[in-house]
């Protein structure tokens, strides 16, 4: 169940005076069970690139593949593409409409034609898997939390049981705790059920804690592709398209210029307390 883009371009506006290239050539294969991370600068081409992955918008040249099929094939089931590969936009809440939150995440299932008990079964299911409350099943989505509405608009895509999950900055607007607690959550989900998780994120330290894999765009082409490793020790060459490493990584770097031993090499806070420890009882 693999996502492969081969050498996609996309043009917004073209022939008018607003015309943009939002991709150009760009060509990547998700596999499937990988936890993917895609950063960039605003205008980079990460959402639009997310875009292409379920068909929701066409390339003008080049072609997508999920599960080894061209997607831009006459026929091709386009529906049935999008119940495999579920997109959470950016303030999904504004998604949310149903008079409750069980009615809400049973319309994905509904529009896929099942039954109103397997609907509901669903419904149920996926609100567990997001840590959603019980006792809020039958809330008003519009009375909920910014955290619970995340929860909920989730928890409607995995009802439709995608094989890929594709979440668009679904920690914007929120409080650390409301962050934390969210992608711990969708980290929970790949975890437990080995589903692809494709973040787009604005928040280094968020894809180095969480990802396997980090694609870096910048104006529409594909900068960098590697581990978070690999990826943040190019952070001068971040730096000079308007991003960064991760605040620890500045801090190793700090602590080897002043002489200090250390392994630059980390990421994330718990791997530099892990190296700092090793230094001092050496």
């Amino acid at each position: 169940m693999s996502i492969k883009l081969e050498h996609v371009n996309y043009v917004y506006g073209a022939g008018t005076a607003y015309e943009k290239q939002a991709l150009r050539d760009v060509s990547l294969e998700i596999p499937q069970g990988q936890f993917v991370g895609i950063i960039g600068h605003t205008g980079s081409g990460k959402s639009t690139l997310i875009q292409h992955l379920n068909g929701l918008v066409k390339a003008d040249s080049g072609a997508v593949y999920f599960n080894r099929e061209n997607i831009y094939v006459d026929g091709y089931d386009m529906k049935g593409l999008r119940g495999q590969v579920g997109l959470v936009f950016q303030y999904p809440e504004y998604q949310l409409f149903e008079e409750d939150v069980l009615s809400d995440v049973c319309f994905g299932p509904k529009n896929q034609g099942l039954p109103k008990e397997e609907c509901e079964k669903r419904a149920r299911e996926a609100l567990e898997l997001v840590g959603f409350p019980e006792k809020y099943y039958h809330q008003s989505p519009f009375e909920l939390s910014g955290g619970q509405k995340r929860r909920a608009a989730i928890a409607g895509v995995l009802a439709m049981k995608p094989k890929v999950l594709v979440l668009d900055e679904p920690t914007a607007g929120l409080d650390p705790a409301g962050r934390d607690d969210i992608l711990d959550q969708v980290k929970y989900l790949h975890d437990q059920t080995g589903m692809t998780v494709v973040l787009v994120s604005h928040s280094m330290e968020d894809v180095a804690r969480y990802v396997q894999r980090i694609i870096v765009m910048n104006k529409g082409e594909k900068m960098l592709d590697g581990t978070p490793k690999e990826v943040f020790a190019h952070y001068k060459e971040l730096e000079a398209v308007g991003l960064a490493a991760p605040q620890v990584t500045y801090v190793m770097h700090d602590l080897k210029a002043r002489g200090i031993r250390v392994e630059t090499m980390v990421t994330t806070v718990e791997e530099a307390a892990a190296e700092i420890l090793r230094v001092l009882k050496a």
